[in-house]
């Protein structure tokens, strides 16, 4: 019988490395053996990720004007899309790597909302959205790369000058809101504090980024455990 495999899940505040965090684990993942795939949310130039991409070029108003739950449909319609394809990798035994899933409508949309009860209202709303009604399968750990938010600013800012926006030459309505980063920031904590799923990779220390590998190093110890379970 074919084991099951699963889904690890690289997200946080912006500017964090996600994307290098998830090639140096799925290099590590490979030299130990595993069958690994991966998949970056959202899916930039896919039909399902339209509505996505209208709204983060302020199509349909800023940020808070959209307001947490209908933004969330959209994000969570791209990952639908994608989600056949991680249940068949999943079936196949293989670790599958995210860079964002879930948690970054919980921490971005979730951010969007101050009061405590609200927000965990809001969480449990879009637990049942995107993993009862759309089935998106559940991650066995979401690393959370923590940044304090006026640096992670400066490195996204760095990022977007030499990569241009993945999406657009421009800064989208999430990255020039100042506001807006900061309160995901914090909802990202949030969730590690609510959530046993939700594991914080602090990425800063004496207020000195912490190299690619350190950071990865702190990914695998706590990753190679879970494996071995």
């Amino acid at each position: 019988m074919q084991t099951q495999g699963k889904l690890i899940v690289i997200d946080g505040t912006d500017g964090s490395g996600k994307a290098t965090q998830t090639r140096l684990l799925v290099e590590r993942l490979n030299q130990e053996g595993f069958t690994v795939e991966t998949i970056a949310f959202p899916q930039y130039g896919k039909k399902s990720c339209g509505l996505v991409e209208e709204y983060l070029e302020g199509k349909y108003g800023g940020a808070e004007e959209i307001g947490p739950y209908r933004a969330s449909i959209f994000y969570a319609v791209d990952r639908y899309d994608a989600s056949f394809q991680i249940h068949a990798w999943l079936a196949e035994g293989k670790i599958v790597i995210a860079d964002r899933y879930v948690g970054s409508n919980m921490g971005h949309q979730g951010g969007k909302i101050s009061d405590p009860e609200e927000r965990a209202r809001y969480y449990q709303w879009n637990h049942q959205l995107e993993h009862e009604i759309f089935s998106l399968p559940e991650p066995a750990i979401n690393f959370v790369l923590f940044v304090p938010v006026e640096i992670s600013i400066k490195l996204a800012e760095q990022r977007n000058a030499i990569e241009g926006n993945k999406h657009t030459l421009k800064k989208d309505i999430h990255e020039e809101n100042h506001h807006h980063l900061s309160a995901a920031a914090q909802a990202y904590l949030d969730l590690t504090e609510r959530f046993d799923v939700f594991e914080r990779i602090d990425c800063i220390h004496e207020g000195t980024l912490l190299s690619p590998q350190t950071i990865h190093e702190k990914i695998w110890n706590r990753l190679s455990t879970l494996l071995e379970a």
